[in-house]
Protein backbone atom coordinates (compact mmCIF):
# COMPACT_ATOMS: atom_id res chain seq x y z
CA UNK A 1 0.00 0.00 0.00
CA UNK A 2 2.60 2.21 0.92
CA UNK A 3 4.04 1.87 -2.45
CA UNK A 4 1.19 2.38 -4.54
CA UNK A 5 0.08 5.61 -2.72
CA UNK A 6 3.88 6.90 -2.87
CA UNK A 7 3.74 5.90 -6.74
CA UNK A 8 0.31 8.18 -7.00
CA UNK A 9 1.69 11.37 -4.99
CA UNK A 10 4.58 11.45 -7.11
CA UNK A 11 2.41 10.78 -10.48
CA UNK A 12 0.00 13.15 -9.90
CA UNK A 13 2.66 15.76 -9.45
CA UNK A 14 4.00 15.29 -13.29
CA UNK A 15 2.45 17.16 -16.08
CA UNK A 16 0.35 15.22 -18.37
CA UNK A 17 3.01 13.58 -20.99
CA UNK A 18 4.99 13.03 -18.29
CA UNK A 19 2.04 11.24 -17.13
CA UNK A 20 1.66 9.00 -20.21
CA UNK A 21 5.48 8.08 -19.98
CA UNK A 22 5.63 6.98 -16.40
CA UNK A 23 2.09 5.12 -16.20
CA UNK A 24 3.35 3.24 -19.28
CA UNK A 25 6.69 2.58 -17.45
CA UNK A 26 4.80 1.47 -14.23
CA UNK A 27 2.92 -1.05 -16.04
CA UNK A 28 5.33 -2.37 -17.77
CA UNK A 29 7.86 -2.83 -14.60
CA UNK A 30 8.21 -6.51 -13.07
CA UNK A 31 7.70 -5.48 -10.25
CA UNK A 32 4.53 -3.81 -10.25
CA UNK A 33 3.13 -7.01 -11.58
CA UNK A 34 4.28 -9.00 -8.92
CA UNK A 35 2.84 -6.06 -6.57
CA UNK A 36 -0.78 -6.51 -8.25
CA UNK A 37 -0.59 -10.57 -8.07
CA UNK A 38 0.85 -10.35 -3.99
CA UNK A 39 -2.65 -7.57 -3.62
CA UNK A 40 -4.99 -9.67 -5.17
CA UNK A 41 -4.12 -12.81 -3.04
CA UNK A 42 -3.67 -10.66 0.32
CA UNK A 43 -6.87 -8.58 -0.20
CA UNK A 44 -8.91 -10.28 2.36
CA UNK A 45 -6.24 -9.81 5.07
CA UNK A 46 -5.68 -6.14 4.70
CA UNK A 47 -6.48 -3.57 7.29
CA UNK A 48 -9.60 -1.02 6.28
CA UNK A 49 -6.58 1.57 5.75
CA UNK A 50 -4.16 -0.80 3.24
CA UNK A 51 -7.67 -1.57 1.52
CA UNK A 52 -9.20 1.74 0.37
CA UNK A 53 -5.68 3.65 -0.04
CA UNK A 54 -4.54 0.33 -2.15
CA UNK A 55 -7.95 0.42 -4.39
CA UNK A 56 -7.69 4.56 -4.30
CA UNK A 57 -4.35 4.70 -5.65
CA UNK A 58 -4.72 2.18 -8.44
CA UNK A 59 -8.19 3.83 -9.95
CA UNK A 60 -5.87 6.85 -9.71
CA UNK A 61 -2.68 5.47 -11.57
CA UNK A 62 -5.23 4.36 -14.30
CA UNK A 63 -5.14 0.37 -13.84
CA UNK A 64 -8.37 -0.53 -15.79
CA UNK A 65 -11.44 -0.97 -13.74
CA UNK A 66 -12.53 -4.25 -15.52
CA UNK A 67 -9.06 -6.15 -14.30
CA UNK A 68 -9.51 -8.68 -11.69
CA UNK A 69 -7.82 -6.80 -9.24
CA UNK A 70 -9.88 -3.70 -9.00
CA UNK A 71 -13.12 -5.67 -9.20
CA UNK A 72 -11.97 -7.82 -6.53
CA UNK A 73 -10.56 -4.72 -4.46
CA UNK A 74 -14.25 -3.31 -4.99
CA UNK A 75 -15.81 -6.64 -3.64
CA UNK A 76 -14.25 -7.07 -0.83
CA UNK A 77 -14.58 -2.81 0.23
CA UNK A 78 -18.10 -4.13 0.01
CA UNK A 79 -17.84 -6.86 2.52
CA UNK A 80 -15.63 -4.79 5.24
CA UNK A 81 -17.74 -1.61 4.58
CA UNK A 82 -19.44 -1.69 8.01
CA UNK A 83 -15.90 -1.67 9.34
CA UNK A 84 -14.48 1.44 7.94
CA UNK A 85 -13.59 4.59 9.62
CA UNK A 86 -14.81 8.28 8.96
CA UNK A 87 -11.17 8.82 7.32
CA UNK A 88 -11.16 4.97 5.34
CA UNK A 89 -15.35 5.79 4.23
CA UNK A 90 -14.09 9.75 3.07
CA UNK A 91 -11.36 8.13 0.58
CA UNK A 92 -13.77 5.31 -0.40
CA UNK A 93 -16.33 7.85 -1.60
CA UNK A 94 -13.85 10.27 -3.74
CA UNK A 95 -12.56 6.65 -5.06
CA UNK A 96 -15.46 5.28 -6.41
CA UNK A 97 -16.18 9.09 -7.63
CA UNK A 98 -13.79 8.87 -10.32
CA UNK A 99 -14.93 5.40 -11.91
CA UNK A 100 -17.53 4.42 -14.20
CA UNK A 101 -20.45 2.62 -12.71
CA UNK A 102 -21.16 -0.97 -12.97
CA UNK A 103 -22.64 -3.59 -11.11
CA UNK A 104 -19.76 -4.02 -8.22
CA UNK A 105 -19.11 -0.10 -8.47
CA UNK A 106 -23.33 0.50 -7.75
CA UNK A 107 -23.95 -2.04 -4.94
CA UNK A 108 -20.74 -0.55 -3.17
CA UNK A 109 -21.79 3.28 -3.34
CA UNK A 110 -25.58 2.04 -2.63
CA UNK A 111 -23.87 0.38 0.82
CA UNK A 112 -21.58 3.62 1.60
CA UNK A 113 -24.75 6.15 1.08
CA UNK A 114 -26.67 4.29 3.95
CA UNK A 115 -23.78 3.62 5.93
CA UNK A 116 -23.07 7.31 5.44
CA UNK A 117 -26.73 8.56 6.49
CA UNK A 118 -25.86 6.31 9.92
CA UNK A 119 -22.47 7.53 10.90
CA UNK A 120 -23.63 11.25 9.70
CA UNK A 121 -23.90 12.58 13.25
CA UNK A 122 -20.84 11.13 14.44
CA UNK A 123 -18.47 12.78 11.78
CA UNK A 124 -16.81 15.88 12.88
CA UNK A 125 -14.13 16.80 10.45
CA UNK A 126 -15.17 19.06 7.88
CA UNK A 127 -13.02 18.17 5.27
CA UNK A 128 -14.11 14.60 5.27
CA UNK A 129 -17.45 16.19 5.04
CA UNK A 130 -16.85 17.72 1.78
CA UNK A 131 -15.43 14.77 0.50
CA UNK A 132 -18.90 12.86 0.97
CA UNK A 133 -20.66 16.01 -0.31
CA UNK A 134 -18.61 15.89 -3.58
CA UNK A 135 -18.99 12.14 -4.15
CA UNK A 136 -22.90 11.52 -3.35
CA UNK A 137 -23.01 14.16 -5.72
CA UNK A 138 -26.33 15.74 -7.40
CA UNK A 139 -28.20 11.83 -7.39
CA UNK A 140 -27.92 11.94 -3.57
CA UNK A 141 -31.26 11.91 -1.80
CA UNK A 142 -32.64 15.26 -0.68
CA UNK A 143 -32.91 13.92 2.92
CA UNK A 144 -29.39 13.22 3.49
CA UNK A 145 -27.82 16.59 1.06
CA UNK A 146 -30.21 18.56 4.58
CA UNK A 147 -28.24 15.81 6.81
CA UNK A 148 -25.19 16.78 5.18
CA UNK A 149 -26.08 20.11 5.19
CA UNK A 150 -26.80 19.93 8.96
CA UNK A 151 -23.77 18.47 9.89
CA UNK A 152 -21.36 21.10 8.34
CA UNK A 153 -23.25 24.09 9.93
CA UNK A 154 -22.09 21.76 13.35
CA UNK A 155 -18.74 22.72 12.50
CA UNK A 156 -19.30 26.27 10.27
CA UNK A 157 -17.97 28.46 13.29
CA UNK A 158 -14.08 26.92 12.30
CA UNK A 159 -14.54 26.97 8.83
CA UNK A 160 -11.17 28.41 7.18
CA UNK A 161 -10.22 30.08 4.15
CA UNK A 162 -9.22 26.93 2.11
CA UNK A 163 -12.82 25.07 3.53
CA UNK A 164 -14.46 27.91 2.24
CA UNK A 165 -13.24 27.10 -0.98
CA UNK A 166 -13.77 23.56 -0.81
CA UNK A 167 -17.30 23.40 0.49
CA UNK A 168 -17.85 25.91 -2.80
CA UNK A 169 -17.23 22.81 -4.80
CA UNK A 170 -18.89 20.61 -2.73
CA UNK A 171 -22.31 21.79 -2.97
CA UNK A 172 -21.68 22.19 -6.52
CA UNK A 173 -21.34 18.80 -6.89
CA UNK A 174 -24.45 17.78 -4.99
CA UNK A 175 -26.30 21.08 -6.96
CA UNK A 176 -27.30 22.33 -3.67
CA UNK A 177 -27.71 25.69 -2.90
CA UNK A 178 -27.40 26.42 1.03
CA UNK A 179 -27.48 29.68 1.61
CA UNK A 180 -26.51 29.06 5.60
CA UNK A 181 -23.47 27.47 4.15
CA UNK A 182 -22.62 29.83 0.96
CA UNK A 183 -22.88 32.84 2.91
CA UNK A 184 -20.16 32.36 5.72
CA UNK A 185 -18.35 30.59 3.30
CA UNK A 186 -18.55 33.82 1.06
CA UNK A 187 -17.59 36.02 3.93
CA UNK A 188 -14.21 34.19 4.70
CA UNK A 189 -13.80 34.44 0.70
CA UNK A 190 -14.13 37.88 1.12
CA UNK A 191 -11.71 38.28 3.92
CA UNK A 192 -8.78 36.31 1.87
CA UNK A 193 -9.38 37.82 -1.48
CA UNK A 194 -5.97 38.44 -2.24
CA UNK A 195 -4.99 34.59 -1.46
CA UNK A 196 -7.37 33.05 -4.09
CA UNK A 197 -5.59 31.94 -6.91
CA UNK A 198 -6.94 33.10 -10.22
CA UNK A 199 -8.58 29.95 -11.41
CA UNK A 200 -10.08 29.45 -7.99
CA UNK A 201 -12.31 33.07 -8.92
CA UNK A 202 -13.14 31.35 -12.35
CA UNK A 203 -14.28 28.39 -9.95
CA UNK A 204 -16.10 30.55 -7.59
CA UNK A 205 -18.21 32.56 -10.27
CA UNK A 206 -19.19 29.11 -12.05
CA UNK A 207 -20.30 27.52 -8.76
CA UNK A 208 -22.24 30.18 -8.24
CA UNK A 209 -24.02 30.28 -11.40
CA UNK A 210 -24.42 26.52 -11.32
CA UNK A 211 -26.21 27.03 -7.45
CA UNK A 212 -27.97 30.08 -8.88
CA UNK A 213 -26.68 31.95 -5.91
CA UNK A 214 -26.54 35.39 -6.07
CA UNK A 215 -24.13 37.35 -3.95
CA UNK A 216 -23.80 41.37 -5.04
CA UNK A 217 -20.83 41.48 -2.46
CA UNK A 218 -19.07 38.56 -3.21
CA UNK A 219 -19.19 39.40 -6.90
CA UNK A 220 -17.95 43.10 -6.18
CA UNK A 221 -15.24 42.14 -4.02
CA UNK A 222 -13.80 39.30 -7.25
CA UNK A 223 -13.86 41.88 -9.47
CA UNK A 224 -12.25 44.83 -7.33
CA UNK A 225 -9.64 42.39 -6.63
CA UNK A 226 -9.11 41.48 -10.41
CA UNK A 227 -9.69 45.46 -11.13
CA UNK A 228 -7.07 46.46 -9.03
CA UNK A 229 -4.53 43.89 -10.14
CA UNK A 230 -5.92 44.15 -13.91
CA UNK A 231 -1.48 44.43 -14.51
CA UNK A 232 -0.92 41.26 -13.38
CA UNK A 233 -3.16 39.25 -15.83
CA UNK A 234 -3.17 38.04 -19.01
CA UNK A 235 -6.08 39.98 -21.24
CA UNK A 236 -7.49 36.33 -21.67
CA UNK A 237 -7.73 35.85 -18.36
CA UNK A 238 -9.55 38.79 -17.68
CA UNK A 239 -12.07 37.71 -20.73
CA UNK A 240 -12.58 34.45 -18.57
CA UNK A 241 -13.50 36.52 -15.95
CA UNK A 242 -15.76 39.05 -17.68
CA UNK A 243 -17.25 35.72 -19.53
CA UNK A 244 -18.31 34.55 -15.86
CA UNK A 245 -19.63 37.89 -14.41
CA UNK A 246 -21.79 38.00 -17.66
CA UNK A 247 -23.03 34.62 -17.01
CA UNK A 248 -24.42 36.10 -13.78
CA UNK A 249 -25.77 38.86 -14.77
CA UNK A 250 -23.16 40.99 -12.75
CA UNK A 251 -21.75 44.19 -14.37
CA UNK A 252 -18.36 44.93 -12.97
CA UNK A 253 -17.80 48.27 -14.36
CA UNK A 254 -14.77 49.74 -13.69
CA UNK A 255 -13.10 46.12 -15.19
CA UNK A 256 -15.06 46.50 -18.25
CA UNK A 257 -14.03 49.93 -18.72
CA UNK A 258 -10.07 49.23 -18.19
CA UNK A 259 -10.44 46.18 -20.21
CA UNK A 260 -12.07 48.38 -23.36
CA UNK A 261 -8.63 50.55 -23.10
CA UNK A 262 -6.72 47.36 -22.65
CA UNK A 263 -8.43 46.71 -26.43
CA UNK A 264 -8.13 50.25 -27.61
CA UNK A 265 -4.44 49.62 -27.03
CA UNK A 266 -3.48 45.92 -27.83
CA UNK A 267 -5.87 44.72 -30.14
CA UNK A 268 -3.80 42.03 -31.64
CA UNK A 269 -4.79 39.33 -29.47
CA UNK A 270 -8.57 39.32 -30.29
CA UNK A 271 -8.48 36.18 -32.42
CA UNK A 272 -12.45 35.26 -33.58
CA UNK A 273 -13.22 33.02 -29.99
CA UNK A 274 -12.29 36.19 -28.27
CA UNK A 275 -13.82 38.81 -30.48
CA UNK A 276 -17.24 36.82 -29.97
CA UNK A 277 -16.59 36.73 -26.15
CA UNK A 278 -15.98 40.03 -25.65
CA UNK A 279 -19.52 41.46 -28.19
CA UNK A 280 -21.13 38.91 -26.35
CA UNK A 281 -20.13 40.29 -22.74
CA UNK A 282 -20.64 44.12 -23.32
CA UNK A 283 -23.89 43.50 -25.46
CA UNK A 284 -25.52 41.66 -23.04
CA UNK A 285 -24.01 44.15 -19.92
CA UNK A 286 -25.03 46.77 -22.27
CA UNK A 287 -21.55 48.53 -21.28
CA UNK A 288 -20.82 51.33 -23.47
CA UNK A 289 -17.11 52.42 -22.03
CA UNK A 290 -17.16 55.63 -20.54
CA UNK A 291 -13.81 56.97 -22.88
CA UNK A 292 -13.17 56.39 -25.93
CA UNK A 293 -16.01 54.49 -27.27
CA UNK A 294 -15.97 54.90 -30.53
CA UNK A 295 -12.33 53.47 -30.57
CA UNK A 296 -13.43 50.84 -28.84
CA UNK A 297 -16.13 49.84 -30.90
CA UNK A 298 -14.66 50.78 -34.40
CA UNK A 299 -11.69 48.43 -33.50
CA UNK A 300 -13.55 45.52 -32.27
CA UNK A 301 -15.66 46.27 -35.77
CA UNK A 302 -12.12 45.88 -38.21
CA UNK A 303 -11.44 42.57 -36.18
CA UNK A 304 -14.66 41.30 -37.09
CA UNK A 305 -13.78 42.38 -40.58
CA UNK A 306 -10.26 40.50 -40.26
CA UNK A 307 -12.36 37.16 -39.51
CA UNK A 308 -15.39 37.14 -42.11
CA UNK A 309 -13.16 35.19 -44.32
CA UNK A 310 -12.77 32.08 -41.41
CA UNK A 311 -16.00 32.89 -39.42
CA UNK A 312 -19.35 30.38 -39.66
CA UNK A 313 -22.70 31.95 -40.27
CA UNK A 314 -23.99 31.34 -37.08
CA UNK A 315 -21.31 33.97 -35.64
CA UNK A 316 -21.04 36.23 -37.95
CA UNK A 317 -24.82 36.97 -37.00
CA UNK A 318 -24.53 36.51 -33.53
CA UNK A 319 -21.48 39.25 -33.84
CA UNK A 320 -23.33 41.82 -35.58
CA UNK A 321 -26.61 40.89 -33.20
CA UNK A 322 -23.96 42.02 -30.53
CA UNK A 323 -23.31 45.21 -32.10
CA UNK A 324 -26.97 46.14 -32.60
CA UNK A 325 -27.87 45.66 -29.41
CA UNK A 326 -25.43 48.65 -28.80
CA UNK A 327 -26.12 50.66 -31.34
CA UNK A 328 -23.78 50.28 -33.60
CA UNK A 329 -23.68 48.61 -37.41
CA UNK A 330 -20.58 46.92 -38.54
CA UNK A 331 -21.63 48.18 -42.18
CA UNK A 332 -19.06 45.73 -44.07
CA UNK A 333 -20.35 42.38 -41.69
CA UNK A 334 -24.03 43.37 -42.31
CA UNK A 335 -23.99 43.72 -46.11
CA UNK A 336 -22.29 40.00 -45.99
CA UNK A 337 -24.62 38.73 -43.81
CA UNK A 338 -27.92 40.26 -45.25
CA UNK A 339 -26.45 38.88 -48.73
CA UNK A 340 -26.19 35.43 -47.20
CA UNK A 341 -29.53 35.72 -45.92
CA UNK A 342 -30.73 36.94 -49.35
CA UNK A 343 -29.61 33.51 -50.78
CA UNK A 344 -30.79 31.67 -47.77
CA UNK A 345 -27.83 30.42 -46.20
CA UNK A 346 -28.32 31.67 -43.05
CA UNK A 347 -30.66 28.48 -42.85
CA UNK A 348 -30.14 26.58 -39.44
CA UNK A 349 -31.25 23.10 -38.29
CA UNK A 350 -34.41 23.55 -35.98
CA UNK A 351 -32.67 23.79 -32.76
CA UNK A 352 -31.12 27.11 -33.43
CA UNK A 353 -33.86 28.40 -36.07
CA UNK A 354 -35.99 30.22 -33.73
CA UNK A 355 -33.32 31.94 -32.14
CA UNK A 356 -31.55 32.64 -34.79
CA UNK A 357 -34.98 34.12 -36.69
CA UNK A 358 -34.75 36.15 -33.39
CA UNK A 359 -31.41 37.63 -33.52
CA UNK A 360 -32.10 38.35 -37.35
CA UNK A 361 -34.92 40.35 -37.30
CA UNK A 362 -33.54 42.42 -34.27
CA UNK A 363 -30.97 43.24 -36.96
CA UNK A 364 -32.93 44.47 -39.55
CA UNK A 365 -34.93 46.35 -36.92
CA UNK A 366 -31.78 47.88 -35.78
CA UNK A 367 -30.59 48.70 -39.28
CA UNK A 368 -34.17 50.42 -39.66
CA UNK A 369 -34.43 52.39 -36.72
CA UNK A 370 -30.64 52.95 -35.83
CA UNK A 371 -29.79 54.67 -38.87
CA UNK A 372 -28.65 58.61 -38.52
CA UNK A 373 -31.61 58.49 -41.12
CA UNK A 374 -34.11 57.49 -39.19
CA UNK A 375 -36.78 59.93 -38.15
CA UNK A 376 -39.75 60.13 -35.67
CA UNK A 377 -43.25 59.14 -36.61
CA UNK A 378 -45.63 61.69 -36.43
CA UNK A 379 -47.86 58.76 -34.91
CA UNK A 380 -46.90 55.40 -34.07
CA UNK A 381 -50.09 52.73 -35.05
CA UNK A 382 -51.20 50.96 -32.39
CA UNK A 383 -52.89 47.41 -31.40
CA UNK A 384 -54.75 46.90 -28.54
CA UNK A 385 -54.27 43.29 -27.77
CA UNK A 386 -56.72 42.42 -24.98
CA UNK A 387 -57.98 44.26 -22.24
CA UNK A 388 -57.11 41.37 -19.88
CA UNK A 389 -53.70 41.41 -18.20
CA UNK A 390 -51.48 38.76 -17.19
CA UNK A 391 -51.87 38.24 -13.05
CA UNK A 392 -48.26 40.10 -12.25
CA UNK A 393 -49.77 43.18 -13.86
CA UNK A 394 -52.63 43.28 -11.81
CA UNK A 395 -51.34 45.20 -9.45
CA UNK A 396 -50.09 47.58 -12.01
CA UNK A 397 -53.35 48.02 -13.99
CA UNK A 398 -55.52 48.40 -10.55
CA UNK A 399 -52.62 51.22 -9.31
CA UNK A 400 -53.35 53.16 -12.23
CA UNK A 401 -56.67 53.10 -12.06
CA UNK A 402 -57.33 54.05 -8.59
CA UNK A 403 -54.77 56.71 -9.69
CA UNK A 404 -56.16 58.36 -13.16
CA UNK A 405 -59.77 57.18 -12.28
CA UNK A 406 -60.65 55.11 -15.08
CA UNK A 407 -59.77 52.66 -17.75
CA UNK A 408 -60.22 54.47 -20.62
CA UNK A 409 -57.11 56.62 -19.42
CA UNK A 410 -54.60 54.33 -20.24
CA UNK A 411 -53.83 51.37 -23.00
CA UNK A 412 -52.55 47.95 -21.90
CA UNK A 413 -51.31 44.67 -23.65
CA UNK A 414 -50.41 47.02 -26.93
CA UNK A 415 -48.64 45.37 -29.41
CA UNK A 416 -46.39 48.71 -31.50
CA UNK A 417 -44.68 47.94 -35.19
CA UNK A 418 -41.51 46.24 -35.06
CA UNK A 419 -42.68 42.98 -33.01
CA UNK A 420 -42.25 45.46 -29.87
CA UNK A 421 -45.02 45.46 -27.08
CA UNK A 422 -45.73 47.68 -24.21
CA UNK A 423 -47.62 46.58 -20.96
CA UNK A 424 -49.27 50.31 -20.52
CA UNK A 425 -49.35 53.32 -22.69
CA UNK A 426 -50.45 57.01 -21.51
CA UNK A 427 -50.83 59.68 -23.25
CA UNK A 428 -50.40 63.43 -21.89
CA UNK A 429 -50.91 67.08 -23.02
CA UNK A 430 -48.31 69.47 -24.05
CA UNK A 431 -47.71 70.59 -20.21
CA UNK A 432 -47.03 67.27 -19.42
CA UNK A 433 -49.49 68.10 -16.37
CA UNK A 434 -52.60 66.22 -17.60
CA UNK A 435 -52.96 62.24 -18.83
CA UNK A 436 -55.60 62.55 -21.58
CA UNK A 437 -58.39 59.97 -22.66
CA UNK A 438 -57.12 56.92 -25.00
CA UNK A 439 -60.43 57.22 -26.79
CA UNK A 440 -59.85 61.18 -27.76
CA UNK A 441 -56.05 60.55 -28.91
CA UNK A 442 -56.88 56.66 -30.22
CA UNK A 443 -55.73 56.07 -34.04
CA UNK A 444 -55.12 59.44 -35.32
CA UNK A 445 -52.69 62.41 -34.18
CA UNK A 446 -53.49 65.06 -31.89
CA UNK A 447 -51.51 68.10 -31.38
CA UNK A 448 -52.74 67.99 -27.83
CA UNK A 449 -50.65 64.90 -27.27
CA UNK A 450 -47.06 66.09 -26.17
CA UNK A 451 -45.74 62.85 -23.99
CA UNK A 452 -46.06 59.12 -24.46
CA UNK A 453 -45.60 57.15 -21.52
CA UNK A 454 -44.27 53.39 -21.80
CA UNK A 455 -44.48 51.26 -18.93
CA UNK A 456 -42.41 48.08 -19.13
CA UNK A 457 -42.52 46.08 -15.91
CA UNK A 458 -39.49 43.83 -16.15
CA UNK A 459 -38.17 40.54 -14.40
CA UNK A 460 -35.18 41.24 -12.24
CA UNK A 461 -33.26 39.15 -14.62
CA UNK A 462 -33.44 41.86 -17.54
CA UNK A 463 -31.38 44.04 -15.25
CA UNK A 464 -28.13 43.73 -14.34
CA UNK A 465 -27.82 42.36 -11.24
CA UNK A 466 -28.06 44.54 -7.93
CA UNK A 467 -29.08 47.63 -10.06
CA UNK A 468 -31.38 48.97 -12.20
CA UNK A 469 -29.47 49.38 -15.21
CA UNK A 470 -30.69 47.15 -17.66
CA UNK A 471 -29.31 44.14 -19.58
CA UNK A 472 -28.88 44.29 -23.89
CA UNK A 473 -32.02 43.55 -25.36
CA UNK A 474 -34.00 45.22 -22.95
CA UNK A 475 -31.81 48.54 -23.33
CA UNK A 476 -32.07 48.45 -27.10
CA UNK A 477 -35.90 47.72 -26.69
CA UNK A 478 -36.24 51.15 -24.72
CA UNK A 479 -33.89 52.83 -27.18
CA UNK A 480 -36.09 52.02 -30.23
CA UNK A 481 -39.13 52.84 -28.45
CA UNK A 482 -37.65 56.43 -27.89
CA UNK A 483 -36.84 56.34 -31.68
CA UNK A 484 -40.94 56.30 -31.85
CA UNK A 485 -41.41 58.55 -29.78
CA UNK A 486 -42.26 57.01 -26.14
CA UNK A 487 -40.91 58.26 -23.21
CA UNK A 488 -40.06 55.05 -21.57
CA UNK A 489 -40.20 53.63 -17.75
CA UNK A 490 -38.99 50.41 -17.13
CA UNK A 491 -40.30 49.33 -13.75
CA UNK A 492 -38.35 45.73 -11.58
CA UNK A 493 -41.69 43.87 -11.59
CA UNK A 494 -40.85 42.00 -8.03
CA UNK A 495 -39.96 45.29 -6.47
CA UNK A 496 -43.20 46.82 -7.90
CA UNK A 497 -45.20 43.47 -6.30
CA UNK A 498 -43.70 43.94 -2.93
CA UNK A 499 -45.43 47.60 -2.59
CA UNK A 500 -48.06 48.73 -0.67
CA UNK A 501 -51.17 49.02 -2.64
CA UNK A 502 -51.11 52.93 -1.49
CA UNK A 503 -47.34 53.04 -2.26
CA UNK A 504 -47.67 51.01 -5.46
CA UNK A 505 -50.23 54.31 -6.67
CA UNK A 506 -47.73 57.02 -5.29
CA UNK A 507 -44.65 55.46 -6.96
CA UNK A 508 -46.93 55.32 -10.69
CA UNK A 509 -47.88 58.80 -9.61
CA UNK A 510 -44.00 59.95 -9.51
CA UNK A 511 -43.24 58.39 -12.80
CA UNK A 512 -46.06 60.07 -14.43
CA UNK A 513 -46.07 63.30 -13.53
CA UNK A 514 -42.33 64.32 -12.05
CA UNK A 515 -40.17 62.58 -14.37
CA UNK A 516 -38.56 65.00 -17.48
CA UNK A 517 -37.82 62.85 -20.98
CA UNK A 518 -34.27 64.15 -20.26
CA UNK A 519 -33.75 62.13 -17.24
CA UNK A 520 -33.72 59.28 -19.08
CA UNK A 521 -30.07 59.45 -21.24
CA UNK A 522 -29.57 56.65 -23.59
CA UNK A 523 -25.64 55.44 -23.12
CA UNK A 524 -25.22 54.23 -26.87
CA UNK A 525 -22.45 54.24 -29.29
CA UNK A 526 -24.64 56.51 -31.35
CA UNK A 527 -24.43 59.44 -28.63
CA UNK A 528 -22.37 62.30 -29.96
CA UNK A 529 -22.09 61.46 -33.45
Amino acid sequence: TNSLTMAWRLYKNLSEEQQRYEKQLIFEHPAFVKLCQQLLRDARRMTRGDLVFSLHALVNLGVPQNTLLLQTLVRVCQEKLNQLDNRCISVLATTLAGMDKDKNVSALQAGLQLLVEQRISSIRDIFILQNLMKCLGKDAPVFLKKKLEMAVLREIDGLTFPNALRMFLALAAMNYCSLPILNPCSKKIQENIHDVPFRQLILILEVCHTLQYRNVKLFSALADYVNSTAYLWDKRQIILFLSACEALGFQPTELLDIFAEKVTEDPDFLNLKNLLTVLRVYSRLNHVPRVQKHLFFEILHRCLNKCLPQISNTELLKAVYSLGILGYLPQHALDELLQKDSKDELLLPDDLKEQNTMMLRCVKTCMELDSPSFTKPAFVLTENMSSLVSLNLKKAQEALIELLGDENMFLQNVQLPYRYHIDFEIRMDSDRKKVLPITATDNHPDSRVQRWLAFLFAPVSAFCLGTTHPQGKLAMKKRHLNKLGYHVILIQNKKFQEMKNEDAVEFLKRKIYSEDPSSFPEATVQDNN
